[in-house]
């Protein structure tokens, strides 16, 4: 297989929100959106690959629990702590964890969607 990029599709009930939550509050540009009449979605850079957001999925405001979703959204970042301060300086929950393999910060976007913040000094070094 000759991979050229990779990206995460996230279909959303809370779209605008949605959109609005990833675009401004966690600044992820945009690449591209289109609204006609077979979708509507928009598409951020999300560090080396792409975040798609689309309509369609089903919101759970105040979170998902991870037997609801296994999956998280994974932002590294080169201080957990600013990040964290940023974010809750715009409205945004985080909780902070300090592991001994690095710090998180968990958090939750618009749609109840898992989110979480992670030291990128720590991670492993052998990814680019």
């Amino acid at each position: 297989m000759d991979l050229k990029r990779s990206g995460v599709i996230l279909c959303t009930e809370q779209y605008e929100a949605c959109v609005d939550f990833y675009r401004r509050i966690l600044e992820l540009p945009e690449l591209f959106s289109l609204d006609d009449e077979h979708s509507t979605l928009t598409c951020l850079r999300m560090g080396g690959s792409y975040l798609m957001i689309e309509t369609g999925g089903r919101a759970m405001p105040g979170g998902r629990s991870i037997e609801q979703s296994p999956v998280k959204l994974r932002f590294n970042v080169g201080d957990v702590d600013a990040a964290a301060s940023l974010l809750e300086s715009r409205g945004v929950r985080v909780a902070i964890r300090r592991e001994t393999w690095g710090t998180v910060g968990d958090f939750v976007d618009p749609d109840g969607n898992r989110c979480s913040l992670r030291d990128d000094g720590s991670f492993l070094p052998s990814l680019p």
